[in-house]
């Protein structure tokens, strides 16, 4: 029995000596830690020679310059499909056929129509007949007979306009003057069709002078692409047309597509509660790039560039009373606050114009701890 109390009494002593040994070694790596941190200063950067851009930052899309819109001047239900969304289509190609969709009240007025034309244009011949009759025996002026005539020659108008409707209205095809109207659409560029809103048998309202009627395609050169998008009201000011820009797609990391200012509205919108102005960015140049409308992209706008000029971090730079000032390392350990006149920003780095040298060393600004 005192053989295994001393045995216990041991284990004891060992643990707690490996313990305390352990929370030695802890304090002397968090006060190693905190003198070599103090002892180590603050950090230096040098004065280097490079390029600064001061650019605007503008948020949007690739889109087409001129996107048309397909719609039909005849009512009625489509009949046929002859391309569909993506396919290349030249000036005059057929888009689709629209078949005219009468209603029963509207056909029975178009015939009711013919009818009554018909009936009129058969008297005013009569009247015609009898009017060149009293003419030949001068019962009547030349004057009177000549309006007979000009009557007349309305009235076979009328009965030629009526027939072309009912014809029109039935077939969704007529002939006039050696024209032929029918209600195929046809494509009115060279380009391609983005979208189609419209399957056989779906109903089509007119583009009439009251109404806007039914979008059934819309179509796009997409050999011209811009791209559109908004500014921050706080850069607006500093741009102008033909500025160069830069524009980066989310769908093609690592591609940088060169474009150039283009326009500029002068009525701000509201988005997101800010100020922003809706610019236009014409593409110069593609590369390997395909770009697809939709497109969702950034584009930097160029306001000011420098280059080989002297540039360190602005967050070294202190901003006094309209002056710059620096913390200059030197020699032993010293250091020196020297005033320097700055350039261009991009809000990372800043152009040293005087007061440095390439290659002068800069002291970082001391860490302020927060409690």
């Amino acid at each position: 029995m005192p053989n295994k109390s001393k045995g216990k009494k041991k284990r004891r002593w060992i643990l707690a000596g490996a313990v305390v040994m352990l929370l030695g070694i802890v304090a002397f790596i968090v006060g190693k830690a905190k003198s070599g941190g103090s002892n180590a200063g603050p950090q230096a950067v040098k004065v280097a020679k490079g390029t600064i851009e001061e650019k605007a930052l503008a948020v949007g899309t690739i889109e087409p310059e001129n996107e048309v819109s397909i719609k039909s001047r005849v009512s009625g239900v489509v009949r046929k499909l002859y391309v569909d969304v993506g396919t290349y289509v030249h000036a005059g190609d057929p888009l689709l056929e629209v078949k005219p969709d009468p209603t029963p009240v509207e056909l029975a007025d178009a015939k009711r129509q013919l009818e009554l034309t018909l009936v009129d244009f058969d008297n005013m011949k009569k009247e015609r007949d009898r009017q060149a009759l009293l003419h030949q025996r001068s019962l009547i002026s030349d004057q009177d007979f000549d309006n007979t005539q000009k009557a007349y020659k309305e009235s076979e108008l009328r009965v030629k306009i009526a027939k072309e409707k009912l014809e029109l209205m039935q077939s969704g095809a007529v002939t006039i003057d050696n024209t032929k109207i029918e209600s195929i659409i046809y494509a009115p560029i060279d380009g391609y069709v983005l979208t189609r809103t419209v399957e056989v048998g779906d109903p089509v309202t007119p583009l009439t002078s009251y109404q806007e009627g039914t979008v059934l395609m819309k179509m796009a050169n997409m050999k011209r692409l811009v791209f559109k998008g908004t500014v921050d009201e706080i850069d607006v000011g500093k741009l102008h047309e033909g500025m160069p820009a830069e524009l980066r797609v989310g769908a093609l990391p690592g591609d940088t597509i060169p474009g150039k200012l283009s326009k500029i509205w002068l009525q701000a919108e509201k988005k997101e509660n800010a100020s922003v102005f809706p610019i236009e960015i014409a593409i110069s140049n593609e590369g390997n790039a395909t770009l697809r409308a939709g497109y969702s992209a950034n584009a930097d706008v160029i306001i000011q560039k420098k280059t080989n000029i002297l540039y360190l971090p602005e967050r070294v730079v202190t901003f006094r009373n309209d002056s710059s000032f620096v913390k200059l390392a030197l020699a032993e350990n010293k250091e020196e606050e020297r005033c320097i006149k700055t350039g261009l920003s991009d809000a990372i780095n800043i152009e040293v114009v005087s007061g440095l040298n390439e290659g002068d060393k800069v002291l970082e600004k001391p860490v302020v701890k927060i409690n």
